[in-house]
Order: structure tokens, then C-alpha cells, then sequence
């Protein structure tokens, strides 16, 4: 098959998904290419499974593709996947063998395979304009806001990549609270008898000059505690990144659960974030294992919190609620931290579920004691996440 004609049929098929709503990405389509360019197959049922395979991201697309592929490839259109060096043709435009010579095209022109009169397919004249690489970018930045909005779960390695990009951007502020001392400044709310009075002898003890202070602030701690068990896999890797960039950007204390808890402050502080991933998975041995939310959060308190970790800091808990122990372990553990912690947040993946209930036996035990249940299932829920986090405490300086 022609390469060119080839591509239009891709590129139009891809197309064509997209306007029935199915998020058909360009890598995607890539892929789609690549295999039926392996392949070299003409059957239609193979041709569907590799694009079934290739394009589709969740099951709920299965539907629509079926619809779009019966539609795109009915009337024989399969057939432009056989070899052929002549330059390919529309069913529309081919011509009968028993009509007359002169209404056959010419070799030397080259047809354009159209999916459909609404979707634009680029031919090889569109090839050489100037605003391919504007087309380019158009792209780019389509997938970016594509992947603002897509859950973890159901993306490719190649696209949870480029979410680690979105999530390195995100910018977090310090949650702040007010310290024991207050530091002078100009425009504070209360005078500084002392400094005041030993500045008056300048001026013969006269006070001239009124020193006046104002509350100082101090960064607030950050704790994360996050489940890396077998049900949260497919969200632990970006939950991971996120927690790296809080270590370094707040100088928050990393943790990760699942049958035990572990501590990840030291490993994800290390170099690039390949080998930070690399230490925290081998220092967490219960990786993808079962759930076990209330004895890790008792061993939390028992080694951590109740030494100073938990008092006045803003807990951070990422977990699906799962829990195969007593679910009363949570309960009593929840609320031993919320009397210790500032504020707790506690960030569900699956609270991005339509129709969503936190029934599970877990989820339900430690809700009460909850002062924020987010998602985070996507970035710009992290971004919410994040944004929690920084103004768990804001309140206005006096």
C-alpha cells in the first residue's frame, strides 16, 4: 500500500474517533500504525483487534468503537491495506472496469482517502504548508489539557511520563502558622515596650520613636502517609512523585503503608526520581501487598506522632480505604490523630467515581474524623490537593 494513502487512513480513523468522543491520542494512533505495518494484514477482524488494542484506554470506549469502525471500514474500505503500488482510492472513486478508459484517473495523481466529509485528513500536499509545526504544538497542548483530567489508573506508561511533567509543575506553597515570637515591623499591631524604651535614651527618654512588632510566621509540617498496596498500584507511582516534590519543596515527612509502615523521607530526598523510586521500593518490602490502614496508622502514632511528628502538623492520607483488618483499629487511631494533628486530608482515588459512596468498611471508619476528602485521581485534583494542603491553615496576620 501506498505509505501516504497509508497514513490518511490512519490519521482519518483517528479522526474519526475522536469526533464520537473516544480520547485517541497521537501515540496512540502510532502505535496503530506500527502494528498493522508488522502485521501486513488484510482481514478485517485482525485489523480490529489491533486497533481495539491500540487506540482504546478504558472498556467504556468499546461501544463506540465498534460503531466507528463499522461505519469507517464498510464498503470495502478494508482493502486499501493491501499492497498495491498504484495510488489508492475512495470505493466512490473507483472506477468500472466496463466504462470507458478516459474516466480513470491519471497515475501520476494522488487521491486523498476521506473518512468522512466532516473530518479533515491531511494528504501529502499538507505535508509541506508552513503550519505543520503550528499544527504540531496544537497538538501537544490538546494531549497537556487531555491529560489534566485523566485518571491514573487508566493511562499508558508513556502518558503517566508526561503526567510526572504536569505534576513537576505544580507549585507548592508552605502551610504557615504563627510562631511564638513576634519580630518588629513597622506597620505592627502592638508596641515593643523594651526596645522602644531603649531606644528613647537616644533621645534623652523621649520616645520619639514608637518600635512596633507583629506575629512572625513559621512553616507548618507536612506528613504523608500513602498506600502503596495491591488495589492503589496503578496511582502509587504519581502519588509517589508528588510526595518527592513535597520533601523538597515543604521539608515534609514521607510515609508508605500497606501490611507495615515505612518510612520514605531519606530515599525520596535522593537524586533524579528514577533512583529515588528505585530506593523507596526497596526499603518498602510490603509493596502491592494487602491493606492494613489501622495498624499502620497505630505504629505512625506510636514511633512518630505522639513524639512531636503529628502535634500541630497537617496529615496527609492517600488511600482507597480498603482495609482487611478490624476496621475499629482505624476508628481509634483516627481520632488519637485528630487531637494531636492541625488538620487531617485524606485523598481517595476512587471518590472520582459517579455515584461514589464511602461505604467501605474502612473509608466509613475514618471519615468522621476527616477535615477534607479529595480525590487526587488526576493532576489538576492533585493541583486541589496541593492547594488544600497550602491553605489548611491560612488566616490573617495581626
Amino acid at each position: 500500500m501506498h505509505e501516504d494513502a497509508f497514513a490518511a487512513i490512519v490519521t482519518a480513523f483517528g479522526h474519526e474517533l475522536r469526533s464520537t468522543g473516544v480520547p485517541v491520542s497521537p501515540d496512540r494512533c502510532q502505535r496503530f500504525a506500527h502494528s498493522v505495518s508488522l502485521t501486513q494484514t488484510t482481514d478485517r477482524q485482525i485489523l480490529y483487534w489491533l486497533g481495539r488494542v491500540t487506540l482504546l484506554s478504558d472498556q467504556s470506549q468499546i461501544s463506540r468503537y465498534d460503531v466507528t469502525f463499522e461505519r469507517f471500514f464498510r464498503d470495502g474500505r478494508a482493502e486499501y491495506l493491501e499492497e498495491d503500488e498504484q495510488p489508492q482510492m475512495v470505493p466512490s472513486q473507483i472506477p468500472d472496469p466496463d466504462g470507458p478508459e478516459e474516466d480513470a484517473p491519471e497515475p501520476e495523481e494522488e487521491l486523498s482517502v476521506v473518512a468522512s466529509p466532516d473530518v479533515a485528513v491531511p494528504t501529502a500536499s499538507d505535508e509541506e504548508e508552513p503550519d505543520q509545526d503550528e499544527e504540531e504544538v496544537v497538538v501537544q497542548v490538546s494531549e497537556m489539557e487531555r491529560l489534566m483530567d485523566a485518571d491514573f489508573a487508566q493511562c499508558t506508561p508513556e502518558e503517566l511520563a508526561l503526567i510526572r511533567q504536569l505534576v513537576d509543575q505544580i507549585r507548592m506553597n508552605p502551610p504557615v502558622k504563627l510562631a511564638r515570637r513576634r519580630k518588629v515591623h513597622r506597620r505592627g499591631s502592638s508596641i515593643d515596650i523594651r526596645r522602644t524604651l531603649r531606644r528613647a535614651q537616644r533621645t534623652g527618654g523621649d520616645p520619639v520613636l514608637l518600635v512596633r512588632r507583629r506575629s512572625s510566621l513559621r512553616p507548618r509540617r507536612v506528613v504523608l502517609l500513602a498506600d502503596v498496596s495491591g488495589s492503589m498500584e496503578s496511582y502509587a507511582r504519581v502519588y509517589l512523585h508528588l510526595m518527592r516534590g513535597a520533601v523538597q519543596a515543604l521539608e515534609a515527612e514521607a510515609f508508605s503503608f500497606s501490611t507495615r509502615l515505612t518510612r520514605l523521607t531519606r530515599q525520596l530526598a535522593m537524586g533524579t526520581p528514577d533512583v529515588a523510586y528505585e530506593h523507596a521500593r526497596a526499603v518498602a518490602k510490603d509493596w502491592s501487598g494487602g491493606t492494613r490502614i489501622g495498624q499502620a496508622l497505630e505504629d505512625f502514632l506510636r514511633d512518630y506522632g505522639r513524639r512531636g511528628m503529628a502535634r500541630g502538623s497537617i496529615i496527609v492520607i492517600v488511600s482507597d480505604g480498603w482495609e482487611t483488618g478490624d476496621p475499629q483499629r482505624i476508628m481509634v487511631a483516627m481520632e488519637q490523630l485528630g487531637r494531636m494533628a492541625h488538620r487531617i486530608i485524606w485523598v481517595n482515588p476512587r471518590k472520582a467515581v459517579p455515584g461514589y459512596l464511602p461505604i467501605v468498611a474502612g473509608m466509613a471508619a475514618a471519615l468522621p474524623y476527616v477535615d477534607s476528602f479529595v480525590s487526587g485521581h488526576s493532576v489538576r485534583a492533585l493541583a486541589e490537593v496541593v492547594d488544600s494542603i497550602s491553605g489548611a491553615a491560612a488566616f490573617r496576620i495581626k
